[in-house]
């Protein structure tokens, strides 16, 4: 079945803040005692205490992660960045693109009352206010900047979704790893060893994620940040690596030097969202002096 087809719903989450939601369950509650503080969570708490996100997830995510695993195969990947990561689509600033993001309107969930641009400023606010580098800060404000491509049609289970090596075997600790008997990768021998077309120790950079919104913001942005606040765009869905210890093999010294970067990202990432929302104006020049510190006017998308 095409993944256009009409016979399935590309897009079951009421809207993106579901899957977003689903992660803070997960991943939140049970990953480090440094995240106490940001759900009032007992640390102590053992992972085995806590309900089966999986099982009690809503309809639309299990149908979400089903379609994801089903169609993000190799050459999907491939095709994609090939699409995309041509960056000759559009040209726009970053408070620009902040602002056409903002137009993503989930008009189906009624119980969300923040704007896009919102919820970016609240993650960059909550890095700001605990004293991080500038560049971390920009980072945060930036991170999910990539979910535009739902603005030029892709279907949800191509922009977000927890991200995973594609073109070698699968981890049983993605989220879901039954969905993958689905996705034709799962009988092709090729892609199904440990290593599949890659080499040991070869290097992050060297293997293809399954295509979503981590991939192509760091590829609009690579050229202007540092190092650790690059692996935090591109691998900040990358749960089974940077949560569960999986894929190791493939990571190279660069990338395991990183991995505490991305993990001081994580919990920022999966915030728990504050009913006061921030005030975009009084909050705008500062962002814009900030941008203005790392990039041109105008960048390629």
């Amino acid at each position: 079945m095409n993944p256009t087809d009409d016979r399935e719903n590309p897009n079951p989450l009421q809207s993106l803040e579901e899957w977003d939601d689903f992660l803070r369950g997960r991943y939140l509650e049970v990953t480090s005692p440094d995240l106490a503080s940001f759900q009032g969570v007992d640390p102590a708490k053992k992972q085995d205490q806590f309900r089966n996100y999986e099982e009690d997830a809503r309809p639309g995510v299990r149908e979400f992660y089903r379609l994801n695993h089903r169609y993000q195969t190799y050459q999907f990947a491939r095709a994609k960045r090939q699409q995309y990561l041509t960056l000759d689509r559009s040209q726009m600033g970053i408070w620009e693109a902040a602002e056409y993001l903002n137009t993503l309107v989930d008009e189906s969930d009624p119980d969300t009352d923040l704007s896009q641009l919102q919820h970016l400023l609240q993650t960059s606010e909550h890095i700001r206010a605990d004293g991080h580098p500038r560049w971390f800060i920009l980072a945060g404000f930036i991170h999910d900047l990539g979910k535009i491509l739902c603005l030029w049609g892709e279907p949800q289970w191509a922009v977000v979704g927890d991200t995973f090596p594609t073109g070698c075997q699968y981890s049983g600790k993605n989220v879901f790893p039954q969905f993958f008997t689905d996705n034709p990768d799962h009988d092709d021998r090729r892609y199904q060893s440990r290593l599949g077309v890659y080499e040991a120790g070869c290097g992050l950079d060297q293997v293809q994620l399954s295509w979503g919104h981590d991939e192509y913001i760091y590829h609009v942005v690579k050229d202007y940040l540092p190092d650790p606040a690059l692996s935090m765009l591109r691998y900040h869905s990358f749960y089974a690596w940077h949560h569960e210890d999986e894929y190791g093999y493939l990571t190279n010294d660069r990338d395991r030097e990183m991995l505490d970067w991305v993990k001081a990202f994580n919990p920022y990432d999966l915030y728990t969202k504050s009913h006061s929302p921030p005030n975009v104006e009084e909050l705008r020049p500062y962002y814009e002096d900030l941008i203005a510190e790392y990039f041109p006017a105008k960048l390629n998308w």
